[in-house]
């Protein structure tokens, strides 16, 4: 008898061991799940940002956008294979042109914010006025004096992008980013 209960007490216990693993296994899944089909993490490095982002701000990005716009900050993979922050300034159809060091888009003066210095044109494979081709976006960076961005290495195709900035955190704390 006593036998008997010593067995009971070690399946219970083996129960719940097994009932503990597989809530660990299925919370690891769904966390891989998360992080490599619908958010994901980068760090920004530089000053290409400022005043938007600063060197060491941790942003969290979403995969799932159905498209881009104008003034979306992406994270995106540029030609030489690095990751840059970028904010998106014109999608497929758009023309850009540099005049004076400003941006304008479809002729329209882009009233910016966010942008720290002149818009200068910069030697690269651009020449403007430059029309971005379907499935792409011209991307610059907020800090337009040390930026490297589509002025640049040019347009950006949507397999590149990473995703789309939701926060950022840093010695400010943590903020959503528009």
């Amino acid at each position: 008898m006593a036998r008997k209960r010593v067995l009971e007490q070690y399946n219970g216990r083996k129960l719940e061991w097994l009932h503990d693993w597989v809530f660990f296994a299925a919370l690891v899944a769904a966390v891989f799940i998360l992080f490599r089909f619908i958010i994901g993490t980068s760090v920004v490095s530089g000053d290409s940002m400022l005043p938007s982002l600063q060197d060491g701000n941790l942003v969290v990005y979403t995969r799932i956008v159905p498209e881009y716009r104008p003034g979306d900050v992406i994270s995106v993979r540029v030609p030489s294979g690095d990751y840059y922050v970028k904010r998106v300034i014109a999608v497929g159809g758009d023309e850009v042109d540099l005049v004076g060091g400003r941006v304008y888009v479809n002729g329209e003066m882009l009233e910016e914010p966010w942008a720290d210095g002149e818009t200068l044109e910069e030697t690269g494979s651009v020449i403007y006025p430059y029309t971005v081709r379907e499935g792409n976006v011209f991307v610059l960076g907020d800090n337009r004096s040390v930026s490297m961005d589509s002025r640049a290495f040019g347009e950006v195709n949507r397999r590149q992008i990473k995703g789309k900035i939701l926060i950022a955190a840093g010695s400010g704390g943590i903020r959503k980013i528009r």
